[in-house]
């Protein structure tokens, strides 16, 4: 019937299902050899049976190799090949049912011992109860308790194809889904986790930044400090602090962390759209730029092997500060919560920025109150009384003039002279005190002191500004004018002079360099003169009150040159 229904199948079946039936099909055939103690079933061996049994293996080992070749045998030839495998299975029934037959009249003899074997199996029942209904039971009960203590990977095997069977193979479906479903449990926990540990990494960065800009007192270590912090936090290959200038033509390179030095001299000025690292106000927002050795305006990123810009816009309410720029070597895509961490730590950097420059002007005010006070102070006592000094002294030279005395009237004269130089000093000593700056660069409070000056000596000024720097320090430009001012001074005082030169260079990591120069008589600097030297004292006092410092040059008959050196670390942003 087998080999029936096999051969029937054959043109109809996936070869997967044929070979399962096979296998099924040689099951039966190893159950004839071997038999079946549990039930018990064999098959009652002699010689002819052995031969036949022997032959049917034969012919279905060829029958099973033409069948599972591909392709399979032709529809006309099957019924032939099954036919002559029946016959050989016929000849197997045949010598079974002899030797059975033979064994019948035994059997007969032996009906008294067939009945105690009768008796024998009813003493096994309750073994094959255990066998086949207690053991499974038990299986299934372990399995429930291993589910019970979380161990989804419990399987019960399903030894026989019986309702027991079923019943495994519906416990194994089960734990299967609840194992799926722990899983995705734990896959969306472990989810929930990492976001949890980046939000908390995210929070912890803003703080110690928070910090760190909190410590910072100058503008340099706070720009340098921020572009280390900001380079770990975003794992970027190197970072650049840009400042914009009130009207955003032209960002300046505060300071850079891991970038390299060709990149660092040559754009430490960058003119505003010149660069797609330096964006205009007007649209000026975040931005992930790929970097292409095509494109031009970013062909010296590509040549140092940056493949990726991140530009971070720093704002301020609705002013533009600056930016922060990321350079990768290695294209990433950058996450929302990536993109938010950048946006709030270039806020902190905005509003840190805001608070050096009004601690700046608080620094800036409290200096001018105190130097109006003391105006107010020497305008009340010194200069009164050198007024009333020279009503007195203009008394005597009258009283004296009544007399013939030339001696005491050139003295008099003298006395009046120094009088006079006196006024001047201590009127050019108020303008110092209350001299206090509101402009947003240098160069405009250069040209007032220039102009007062020329339009009290006479002498022509000349004003040369070279390179952009970042701006002073309040507090810092009040002591350069002050020294510059006391440069002049002194060559109204001594030089003979019929010109002057202030010339003022600038550059983003040399600070700033005033130079005031003259064509007068000059003076030999190793002599003894006790006003240049005193004046030179002043000079150097207040430079060094900023960090700066001041060298003198002279050559007798060709002029002096005083030169003002400010390092970078003073300047800082205006408002």
């Amino acid at each position: 019937m087998q080999t029936w229904q096999l051969a029937a199948l054959l043109d109809t079946q996936p070869a997967l299902q044929l070979r399962t039936r096979f296998d099924r099909f040689e099951e039966s055939l190893d159950l004839l050899a071997h038999g079946n103690p549990s039930r018990p079933l064999f098959v009652p061996w002699d010689d002819p049976t052995r031969e036949a049994f022997a032959d049917v293996m034969g012919q279905w080992k060829e029958l099973r190799a033409r069948w599972e070749r591909q392709p399979p045998p032709a529809a006309s030839q099957v019924p032939a090949q099954a036919e002559a495998f029946v016959e050989s299975v016929d000849i197997l029934v045949g010598a079974i049912e002899q030797r059975l037959a033979r064994f019948t009249d035994i059997l007969r003899l032996f009906q008294l011992t067939m009945l105690g074997l009768v008796l024998a199996a009813a003493a096994l029942l309750p073994y094959t109860v255990y066998l086949f209904v207690l053991e499974p039971l038990v299986r299934l009960k372990r399995g429930l308790e291993q589910v019970e203590r979380v161990n989804f990977t419990a399987r019960i095997e399903a030894i026989a194809q019986d309702e027991f069977g079923s019943l495994a193979a519906g416990f194994n479906r089960m734990a299967q889904a609840l194992q799926s479903l722990y899983s995705d449990l734990e896959g969306k926990v472990r989810e929930k986790t990492a976001r949890l540990v980046v939000q908390r990494e995210r929070l912890e960065a803003l703080y110690n930044v928070s910090a760190f800009l909190a410590r910072a007192d100058t503008l340099e270590a706070m720009a340098q400090g921020f572009a280390a912090h900001v380079r770990g936090i975003s794992r970027a290959d190197a970072a650049a602090i840009r400042w914009s200038d009130e009207a955003n033509q032209r960002y300046m390179l505060l300071a850079g962390d891991g970038l390299p030095a060709a990149m660092s001299q040559s754009e430490h000025c960058v003119p505003t759209g010149a660069c797609l690292c330096g964006q205009s106000a007007a649209d000026a927002r975040m931005r992930v730029i790929p970097i292409r050795a095509a494109d031009r305006t970013l062909g010296h990123c590509a040549k140092e092997g940056f493949r990726m810009l991140v530009s971070v816009p720093v704002r301020l309410q609705q002013r533009l500060l600056g930016e922060v720029d990321l350079f990768y070597r290695v294209e990433a895509p950058l996450s929302d919560d990536e993109r938010s961490l950048l946006d709030a730590l270039a806020s902190h950097l905005a509003s840190a920025m805001e608070g050096l420059r009004a601690a700046a002007l608080e620094r800036e005010q409290a200096v001018a109150e105190e130097r109006g006070f003391i105006a107010r102070e020497l305008h009340d006592s010194i200069a009164q009384s050198l007024a009333f000094l020279k009503i007195q002294v203009q008394l005597l030279r009258a009283a004296r003039q009544r007399g013939d005395d030339a001696r005491v009237e050139r003295t008099l004269d003298e006395l009046d002279t120094g009088v006079r130089e006196c006024m001047g000093d201590v009127r050019e000593l108020l303008v110092h005190f209350r001299t206090r700056t509101n402009a947003e660069h240098i160069e405009p409070a250069l040209r007032t002191t220039l102009q007062k000056f020329e339009h009290q000596t006479g002498l022509k000024t000349h004003l040369e500004i070279e390179g952009h720097g970042l701006p002073l320090d309040p507090d810092v430009q009040v002591q350069v004018l002050h020294v510059v001012q006391e440069a002049l001074s002194n060559v109204r005082k001594h030089a003979q002079a019929s010109q002057v030169w202030v010339e003022v260079s600038a550059g983003a990591g040399t600070g700033w360099r005033f130079e005031v120069r003259d064509d007068g008589v000059g003076f030999d600097p190793q002599a003894d003169r006790a006003e240049t030297h005193v004046g030179l004292k002043i000079m150097r006092e207040r430079a060094a009150r900023i960090g700066a410092q001041v060298q003198l040059d002279a050559v007798p008959g060709a002029g002096s040159c005083v030169t003002l050196t400010v390092p970078p670390s003073s300047s800082t942003l205006p408002g």
